[in-house]
């Protein structure tokens, strides 16, 4: 439990270490970008940046002043206004006290008559002066909008001015710019910020989105498609020893061994000794990325009896090997970075095919476009990780065809006229823990195919583990 949490807390670490990463690269990078396309000293970089702010500060603030001033000349309109209405007011009720039933009927009627006009007027007056003191207290709170923003703006561009005049750094000067820039082409034209907050999801949600879509959805339309079969039948199927840690190689009369140098531990007294450029010429990219160049040759050209060799991996202590002898009529696919050694007679060359299978969707997708196949008769020594395991598929009762799924990354050779073709990984979160291949290896029919008992290189550990990673990829190609 606390070796699960441990991987949780670093994995946890490791992302963010990476994000910060990925935000320090993308300021920087465009900052050291802008600090090379900018001709113009700071310093007056900065004089000029403030007198800009001053001048736009100036305008603001004279534009916060005719507000003021504007206010103040609608607040004294809006007490007129208010003052005449109440004037009104008074005189339509001193008016309305002359309107009694008296001097109605003793009262002079032309001074009545008057009288009512002037209400009628005044009342109109009051409507007047009403609906213009609600207009122009619509227009002062307008007016008290317009200040407020006024106010925030010249906020900003007080804080602004002091940030412009306390600037002495050019570092920050240049992590703002950068922070703040933009890039990209319209439509999809963007700020530092916002391509930075993208690659962060994209970094943090994306490789997780990928597998769901790979392993769900990708991976079991590929396995649909047709298996790749190199031989419709062969006559002698390989035989393969036991894998040890030491294996041992007899030479008769007439017979050869190309060993790379690093797994030959110990020889009979006797053999002839040279050394061997290639293995073979006419695949000389295949050797040099395989490690199948400066090899030894051991011959034993005695009259008559068996020299001995011992072949052991004299820098990994977990690689096991196995001889693999292949008769008359017999072959065996097998990928090349796998060889340790090969046997073979003098003066008979070692016969290699290549298998390409460029126009198929498995072969794009395990990117695996050749197949090395080795004729008989020969023995080739081959070393696997903690060993070296043979799997024999057999007919089943009532004619059933065998198939049989291993781990890609331990696969190291098939005979040819088995079905080959990826299949999915059997769960979800042993692909997406980095713990098995998105597909594995499914073969089918009736022969063998050869395993490492461990699926791992020495060369993907730790800090070369990306790097293994993507040389192996490329191995893989071209079917090393």
């Amino acid at each position: 439990m606390l070796t699960v949490i441990f991987q949780f807390i670093r994995w946890v670490f490791e992302k963010f270490a990476v994000g910060v990463l990925i935000v320090g690269l993308g300021f920087a990078s465009c900052g050291l970008w802008l600090f090379l396309q900018d001709k113009v000293d700071f310093e007056q970089w900065r004089q000029d940046a403030v007198r800009a702010i001053t001048g736009e500060r100036s305008k603001v603030k004279s534009a916060l002043e005719d507000v003021h001033k504007r206010m103040d000349r609608i607040s004294v309109e809006i007490t007129a206004e208010q003052e005449r209405g109440k004037q009104a007011d008074k005189i339509i009720a001193t008016l309305r006290d002359l309107e009694s039933t008296w001097d109605k009927l003793t009262g002079n009627t032309e001074q009545q008559k008057a009288n009512a006009e002037r209400i009628v007027n005044l009342a109109t007056l009051r409507l007047t002066v009403t609906a213009k003191v609600a207009a122009l207290q619509q227009d002062f709170t307008r007016t008290t909008w317009e200040r407020d923003g006024l106010e925030i703006a010249l906020g900003k561009i007080d804080l602004k001015l002091t940030a412009a005049q306390e600037q002495q750094s050019k570092v920050l000067h240049y992590a703002e710019r950068a922070w703040n820039h933009e890039v990209g082409r319209a439509p999809i034209r963007m700020a530092i910020k916002g391509w930075v907050v993208v690659a962060l999801g994209l970094y943090f949600v994306g490789p997780t989105a990928g597998r769901i879509w790979l392993y769900y959805f990708f991976a079991p339309w590929i396995a649909r498609g047709r298996p790749v079969r190199l031989e419709e039948r062969l006559a002698v199927l390989p035989e393969v020893s036991a894998s040890q840690v030491a294996a041992t190689v007899m030479l008769r009369t007439g017979e050869r061994l190309w060993v790379k140098e690093r797994f030959l531990q110990s020889s009979d007294e006797g053999l002839k000794r040279k050394a061997r450029t290639m293995l073979d010429w006419t695949i000389p990219f295949t050797c040099v990325a395989t490690g199948l160049v400066e090899l030894i040759e051991l011959s034993h050209r005695g009259e008559s009896g068996e020299a001995q060799l011992t072949l052991s991996h004299q820098g990994n202590a977990l690689s096991e090997l196995a001889v693999i002898t292949l008769a008359e009529g017999s072959s065996l696919v097998l990928r090349p970075s796998f060889l340790a050694g090969v046997v073979t007679n003098e003066g008979r060359r070692l016969k290699i095919r290549r298998r390409w299978q460029l126009f198929r969707w498995q072969a794009w997708v395990t990117l695996q476009f050749r197949f090395f196949e080795f004729v008989g008769p020969c023995q080739l020594v081959v070393a696997g990780s903690r060993g070296v395991r043979v799997e024999q598929l057999l007919a089943r009762d009532g004619g059933a065809v065998a198939a049989r799924r291993t781990n890609q990354d331990a696969t190291m050779g098939f005979t040819p006229q088995l079905d080959y073709r990826p299949v999915r990984a059997e769960t979800f979160w042993s692909y997406y823990r980095g713990m098995n291949p998105l597909f594995d290896d499914l073969f089918a029919g009736q022969g063998i195919f050869i395993c490492q008992q461990v699926a791992s290189s020495g060369d993907a550990q730790q800090a070369r583990k990306f790097w293994a990673g993507l040389w192996g990829g490329a191995l893989k190609v071209f079917g090393l």
